[in-house]
């Protein structure tokens, strides 16, 4: 890292920190349905919290989003590391939230992720079954490249009940030292069991883009061969002046509920240059940005309502389902989150593909609404 990369936040730098700032307080809720004693937000590069433009980082947005919550404030471990900035981020932190803002007081430790016993700990220690996970916990991953990423290790963090990963990848860095042997030990940390794969296969992709995501499949493939039918979402950012890809933000769950909610926080980024590509990736590209502070979201095309469209008629012709059924069970195999269901349901109504009736006995000011009391009936 760079010793100016603080001194001002880049767009994509506000969208990275606000995606995850949003989601965390959501994620507790969802948590915290079955009660729970502590979750945990964990961030091991977090920076020094606000930058030198005055800008703040994601640790500042996420205790700002904590203290305003009367019940996540009193059950919310903050716990930040980074093993430069942590003393400049402990006090920006304090001043902005005294001690006794939370019940839980924040942690600041300034270890170095790959080489702390005391996080390798944290990070592989499993809680079997019948005892609970004692502090779901949703792990920020933002490494400045790819030192300190363990694929193995993050992947047995994710096997406790409730815990949830934002990984950062740096795919230049990555792409860059999958061809150099200097690095052959840390990529093999990254790509445990696909390495070999990746080195062969790239050589038939025509071109940087295929390989860029040839590398990002390998890496849902290593999670997937570690935890079998983990959800995955990933966000792209452009380069801030050209067409190429930078970084990539992906998030892990193994719960549809965190699919599904994750899917809506990005979505709910509009009209900053974001949009859902056709192959169901979430791009945002700084020099598309609509500079106006009014509202952060994806922009969701036509061709995108449509391509939905057609698949709803294919898994539904002919059936009766109610629009809650229909979502929950056809979201887990989509991008689409519940906002373009709505659209494109609404649309089909519209245009006499299927038919809607409520059965609440309620007035509603649209044709379809995803709840249990909406039948759809696909002609």
């Amino acid at each position: 890292m760079t010793d100016d990369f603080f001194d001002s936040q880049t767009n994509s730098s506000r969208i990275k920190a606000n995606i995850v700032a949003k989601y965390f307080p959501s994620y507790c809720r969802i948590i915290n349905r079955s009660r729970q004693e502590q979750i945990i937000y964990l961030d091991l590069f977090a920076g020094p919290g606000i930058y030198g433009d005055g800008n703040h980082s994601t640790p500042m947005l996420i205790g700002k989003a904590i203290a305003e919550d009367d019940i996540l404030k009193n059950i919310v471990q903050l716990m930040f590391n980074d093993n430069k900035y942590i003393d400049a981020l402990k006090k920006n932190f304090e001043h902005h939230f005294p001690n006794g803002t939370f019940s839980y007081n924040p942690r600041f430790g300034n270890k170095t992720v790959g080489e702390d016993e005391n996080i390798k700990k944290f990070l592989t220690t499993i809680h079997h079954a019948p005892k609970k996970n004692p502090h779901p916990t949703l792990l920020f991953f933002d490494p400045w490249g790819y030192k300190g990423i363990n694929t193995s290790e993050l992947a047995k963090f994710m096997q406790n009940w409730g815990n949830e990963i934002f990984l950062f990848v740096n795919i230049k860095r990555i792409h860059a030292a999958i061809k150099n042997k200097k690095f052959d030990a840390l990529m093999a940390l990254l790509f445990p069991t696909t390495i070999d794969n990746i080195k062969k296969e790239r050589r038939y992709k025509a071109t940087v883009s295929e390989r860029l995501n040839l590398i990002m499949d390998r890496l849902v493939d290593e999670f997937r061969h570690y935890i079998p039918g983990v959800f995955h979402t990933s966000f792209k950012f452009q380069e801030e002046d050209s067409k190429a890809t930078s970084h990539f933000v992906i998030h892990f769950t193994k719960h549809s509920k965190g699919f599904e909610l994750v899917k809506q926080v990005y979505h709910d980024f509009d009209n900053l240059g974001a949009s859902l590509d056709k192959d169901g990736t979430y791009t945002f590209d700084a020099k598309k940005m609509n500079y106006s502070e009014a509202s952060l979201g994806f922009d969701f095309t036509e061709d995108n309502l449509y391509t939905l469209r057609l698949d709803l008629i294919k898994n539904y012709n002919g059936k009766q389902i109610t629009a809650q059924n229909l979502f929950e069970d056809h979201q887990v195999k989509t991008n689409y989150c519940a906002t373009h269901y709505a659209k494109t349901l609404r649309k089909m109504a519209e245009d006499d593909i299927i038919d809607a009736e409520f059965t609440d006995g309620k007035e509603h000011r649209v044709s379809v609404l995803l709840t249990k009391h909406c039948i759809l009936k696909f002609k």
